[in-house]
């Protein structure tokens, strides 16, 4: 056996290849089942990191955070979106946390969610292809 205290020490076990892989799929399914937060990233660069409930209030964020593990998006919760803009996104993000917010609002007081006007189109398009 081993003996501790300056004796003979055991070399510590090598993982085989299944224990390697069952650690892989547990930390795949891990980052898909239990992380909070995930980060987002407008075509400019600009990281916003967001409560993953309001995040998946878009079916397609949704989508990419519970694929196959392959993806960056599941294993890492960092989605690109390289066509939405900083300005954009910003307000999109407010508008995931304004749905989550006000779903099943038992007050019947809805506020407004406000949009510029000039920037009405650029969110129509963005929450078209968010699928919010």
């Amino acid at each position: 056996g081993c003996i501790h205290g300056g004796h003979r020490i055991c070399a510590p076990l090598r993982p085989t290849s299944a224990v390697i892989h069952v650690r892989a799929s547990l930390t795949s399914h891990l980052a898909r089942t239990s992380r909070p937060q995930v980060k987002l990233i407008s075509a400019e660069g600009h990281e916003f990191i967001i409560d993953r409930n309001a995040a998946v209030v878009s079916n397609t964020i949704k989508s990419m955070l519970q694929g196959a593990g392959t993806y960056t998006e599941t294993s890492q919760g960092e989605i690109r979106f390289p066509e939405i803009t900083t300005r954009t996104l910003e307000k999109t993000i407010q508008y995931f946390y304004y749905k989550l917010k006000y779903t099943n609002n038992k007050e019947g007081h809805l506020p407004e969610f406000k949009i510029e006007p000039e920037h009405a189109l650029e969110l129509l398009m963005a929450a078209n292809y968010l699928d919010t």
